[in-house]
């Protein structure tokens, strides 16, 4: 769903394990990484969304972890222009409400072959701001505050 303004609304999943190290994933057949993240459907919830986006993009049941916090509000990311389709004169980029998932499953539970077209091809565990620096330059922004966000209930916990 696109708002009034342009933004595609969003989640983002940034799961952690007990060693403080989150899960970072390549896009399949790109020399690109980022943390999970999909489009919210006009009938699902944002929670509902995030569970669903786990399950088709890293393969996690929500079973598997444990929910740590969440950002309070949307956080927003412009896409370059020239990344748009030129047939999209509305869409500006995406508003995303970003959740931290502790991991309590293992290895074998991370299954990224889990829909047709399958988002990553390989994954690791990182440090936690590793990401911030990696991701690409029009993410970087939105990454940082978010992980800024959510790093207030790692030690919460």
């Amino acid at each position: 769903m696109i708002d009034k303004e342009g933004y595609r609304e969003n989640v983002a999943i940034v799961i952690i394990n007990n060693d403080h190290k989150v899960l970072w994933a390549k896009r399949t057949n790109e020399n690109a990484w980022q943390f999970p993240q999909g489009g919210i459907k006009s009938n699902e919830t944002i929670e509902e969304a995030m569970f669903r986006e786990l399950k088709e993009e890293v393969g996690i049941n929500e079973n598997k972890i444990e929910i740590l916090g969440r950002t309070n509000d949307w956080l927003y990311y412009d896409v370059p222009k020239n990344w748009i389709r030129k047939d999209n004169n509305l869409y500006k980029g995406q508003k995303q409400i970003w959740f931290l998932l502790k991991f309590l499953g293992n290895e074998n539970d991370i299954y990224l072959k889990n829909s047709p077209k399958p988002e990553f091809d390989n994954w690791s565990w990182v440090d936690y701001w590793k990401p911030n620096d990696e991701v690409i330059d029009f993410k970087k922004e939105v990454y940082s505050k978010a992980l800024m966000q959510l790093e207030t209930f790692i030690n919460s916990n």
